[in-house]
């Protein structure tokens, strides 16, 4: 479910298709949170990934 997740955002943005990566993005998120909530991943991972891909989100958008 999360690795899922993640791969997809990563998909989209690979395709350069922002919206779709930001779609993508709204979806995961909750689901990094959830997990490092349950204790499935650390909490810094989950910081680390949203931060990442948002940052590529928003590098695509302003390219």
């Amino acid at each position: 479910m999360l690795r899922t997740a993640v791969k997809k955002v990563i998909k989209a943005l690979d395709a350069n298709d922002a919206a779709g990566a930001q779609a993508a993005f709204a979806v995961a998120q909750p689901i990094l949170d959830r997990f490092s909530a349950r204790g499935l991943i650390h909490k810094n991972k989950a910081a680390r990934h949203k931060s990442r891909l948002n940052d590529r989100i928003k590098a695509l958008q302003a390219a």
